[in-house]
């Protein structure tokens, strides 16, 4: 990475999040339901409780969130978080700068998902001089869309089993297919070349050479928002910590 300043270990991004108490129409207060294209997600619960609903190749799953609780998925797993009372959480998110980049894909019905443009419509919040209280409002509507997208596919899913997934996947698809190109030059800075230095660094050990530890330095990432901002399954702060070119 020469003079650059290296990404967080393993080219990850980290957050902190305050789950939604916002309830939905079935009663369950909680965050929007989506999935990640390319990059997998982990949990660090550090607060609370809840539990992360699923749905994926094994089907339908709960999976109860307490503090202590590290869980992770991988791309395609479709989940919504489920707030029981105070929910917070430490997200270590795969392939830094991928998932900001619009890596997730929101679970609206089949009509938003099909029109792009009502898709962009649909996913976005207002900015600019927009007031808190109007964000907020448009942050649950969206919400509340995916929601309803989400109940439609658990029942799917129950009488059609993981097949039922497949619409959504080829639809998730089409939406991100025009933002790999970007994506491979963000993966390239952030997760392959972390790679590729950690096998130069092997060989080299290999060989006897530990040149490279005469370069060791540290690094403070700087938080992008300063307030929490509305994000899919809460509010959220995140920080800079993506690999800087040389």
């Amino acid at each position: 990475m020469g003079a650059g300043r290296p990404g967080f270990p393993g080219g990850t991004a980290v957050s902190h999040l305050t789950v939604y108490d916002w309830p939905g129409d079935d009663g369950l207060a909680g965050g929007s339901p989506h999935l990640h294209t390319a990059s997998g997600e982990g949990y660090v619960v550090v607060g609370g409780s809840g539990r992360l609903e699923t749905l994926s190749a094994a089907g339908a799953g709960s999976h109860p969130l307490t503090a202590g609780t590290v869980l992770w998925f991988t791309p395609g797993t479709v989940h919504r978080l489920v707030n029981d009372g105070g929910l917070q959480i430490v997200v270590v998110m795969q392939n830094a700068g991928l998932p900001e980049a619009g890596d997730a894909v929101f679970t609206f019905p089949d009509d938003v998902l099909a029109d792009p443009a009502g898709y962009a419509a649909a996913a976005a919040l207002p900015s600019g001089a927009a007031d808190e209280d109007a964000v907020a409002a448009a942050a649950r509507a969206r919400r509340d869309l995916a929601l309803a997208g989400f109940a439609d596919l658990r029942r799917r899913v129950a009488v059609e089993g993981p097949a039922a997934l497949s619409s959504l996947y080829e639809r998730a698809g089409a939406l991100v297919a025009a933002k790999v190109p970007g994506w491979q030059e963000t993966w390239q800075r952030s997760v392959r070349d972390g790679v590729d230095e950690t096998g130069r660094t092997l060989t080299a050990l290999a060989a006897g050479d530990a040149g490279h530890l005469r370069t060791a330095s540290v690094h403070v990432g700087e938080r992008r928002e300063q307030p929490y901002r509305y994000g899919m399954c809460g509010r959220l702060r995140t920080w800079d910590v993506a690999a800087l070119a040389g």
